[in-house]
């Protein structure tokens, strides 16, 4: 005799039994076999998820034009315009950043419209469409650039004003005082709080709060905020420092400084991204250059690991800053051949584990 169960629940009596689901989600698939000897029992885990919960993600804003997010799978596939794809319209226009949190993929476009609007929200595994927002903030924000969220009714969006709250179940945007200057550039989410950038500061909203909880002072212009390993931020400035910050009580935990040659990466620039990005304690370094550099926190040691002009062609203008993946360390950076010419464009990854970048 055989019996199968999922998730404890008796759901066949066959020799063979075909898994299907509905939802995604972790499915305990177990058999129990039994005759006039005995019986014996195994069992596996499942997890079904959408083609999208594994991969990377690269937004490319357009050229006055709806924008696209492009997805390249671990096995390096390549979705050229997922979001018209999963359903069939196009994304806001000249979108700028997307955040994931609770499995829901938020994304901002500066001029809105077209099938997505200034705010979209969609399921982050399947990239389905679930709410979008564009009468609600018609007027209400201008060219937003930046976005995180606290909660589904605690969002948070950087325009030309400064950093603004977003409520979607009173449609109420209200303006943090005190962040009319915010770079355009990545918050971060940490400790269940906003850190954004401001001059030479680092400013800290808290959830549900409409005013600055806490401003964190640095040498010079801060020129990225990114999450550290260890679930504190670390911090750039135009000094060539990276700093550690605590997130509970916003000390000092140490600093870093790179080389003089990469020093200059680490200015404020027009760079929509963070200047620096990090696996473990390793840190990677563009600016707006060809060059990547390599920086390890606490170390005084400053590697250049490559000039993409030397391995890559029609690489004219860097696209924002590089981006190390998380989990592979490969660095990610996006080129385009020059503004008029910029269908002609590179995403190369490069792989900086043996002696020479590949």
């Amino acid at each position: 005799d055989w019996v199968w169960f999922v998730n404890g629940e008796k759901v066949g009596t066959d020799s063979v039994y075909t898994f299907k689901a509905e939802k995604l989600g972790d499915y305990n698939v177990a058999i129990l076999a039994s005759n006039t000897n005995g019986e014996a029992y195994a069992s596996t885990m499942i997890e079904v998820h959408g083609t999208y919960k594994y991969g990377t993600f690269v937004i490319s804003e357009g050229s006055r034009s709806p924008g696209t997010i492009v997805f390249i799978s671990p096995k390096g596939e390549v979705i050229d315009n997922a979001y018209y794809v999963e359903n069939g319209g196009e994304l806001g226009g000249a979108t700028q950043d997307l955040f994931i949190k609770d499995n829901k993929m938020y994304i901002v476009s500066q001029n809105g419209g077209y099938d997505g609007g200034f705010l979209t929200i969609l399921n982050a595994e399947t990239l389905k469409r679930e709410r979008k927002f564009q009468e609600e903030l018609d007027g209400e924000v201008s060219m937003p650039t930046h976005v995180v969220a606290l909660g589904e009714d605690d969002i948070y969006l950087r325009d030309n004003n400064g950093v603004k709250r977003f409520q979607p179940s009173t449609g109420k945007v209200t303006l943090i005082e005190g962040t009319e200057r915010a770079r355009k550039n990545t918050m971060v989410v940490a400790d269940g709080k906003v850190f954004a950038t401001v001059g030479t500061s680092v400013v800290v909203i808290e959830a549900g709060k409409d005013e600055i909880a806490n401003t964190i002072e640095f040498e010079d212009r801060v020129s990225g905020v990114i999450k550290a390993s260890d679930g504190n931020i670390l911090v750039s400035d135009g000094s060539g420092n990276i700093t550690k910050v605590d997130v509970k009580t916003y000390t000092k935990l140490g600093s870093s400084k790179v080389s003089d040659k990469a020093k200059s990466v680490l200015s404020a620039s027009f760079a929509a991204a963070p200047s620096i990005t990090a696996k473990g304690d390793t840190l990677y370094m563009s600016g707006l250059s060809s060059k990547i550099y390599r920086h390890v926190f606490g170390s005084d040691r400053t590697e250049l690991m490559v000039d993409a002009k030397d391995m890559v062609d029609n690489v004219g203008i860097i696209y924002n800053t590089c981006a190390v993946h998380p989990i592979t360390g490969e660095v990610y950076l996006n080129s385009i051949k020059g503004y008029s010419d910029y269908k002609t464009n590179n995403i190369t990854v490069f792989d900086f584990s043996s002696d020479e970048p590949k």
